[in-house]
């Protein structure tokens, strides 16, 4: 299986907030953006492993400004790094100023997709190779994220999380 970098996953999605979509103060509702959200991690799951995917978890999610309507959105979405089954995708959302154009960022999240076969059985995914200084570090995080995520579900033993016990441990 040959590996891949973010860019081949590398997913775009843009489109306006209309009314019908916010809420009293007229800004997105949070569900919507998790929507496209959603859907723009799928495309990107999908286009790294080339499988149906399915959406495992919804890692990490920051709406960090509100999103006016009228406003331009951006969701980008990558793979940030590949497991055995599994992907993680970082989102970053985007917000264009209907009136000055300026592009500020407006929301990220961190989703994990599982490529499955047609039974819907987990299937191998090609490994991921970050380019950039960007994707190196979310490739690095991404390991510790997914060691958390285990430990607090009680699948994995903190003694042997070993990416996060080098946070906490000195050398």
């Amino acid at each position: 299986m040959q590996t891949k970098v973010p860019s081949d996953s590398r997913t775009t999605m843009t489109d306006m907030v209309l009314p019908s979509e916010t809420n009293p103060l007229n800004n997105l509702f949070g569900g919507e953006l998790l929507a496209r959200m959603d859907r723009a991690a799928s495309i990107a799951a999908r286009r790294h492993s080339r499988r149906i995917t399915v959406t495992a978890s919804v890692n990490h999610v920051a709406f960090n400004r509100a999103v006016p309507l009228g406003s331009v959105v951006t969701v980008e979405a990558a793979v940030s790094r590949s497991f055995n089954t599994s992907m993680e995708v970082y989102i970053d959302v985007w917000m264009e100023d209907r009136f000055s154009g300026e592009r500020t960022k407006a929301n990220e999240a961190i989703y994990t997709f599982v490529a499955v076969d047609e039974t819907g059985k987990p299937t191998e995914v090609p490994k991921l190779k970050p380019e950039t200084k960007l994707e190196e570090e979310r490739y690095a995080g991404a390991l510790r994220r997914k060691q958390l995520s285990l430990v607090l579900a009680g699948k994995m033993k903190a003694d042997d999380a070993t990416e996060l016990k080098a946070l906490f441990t000195a050398p």
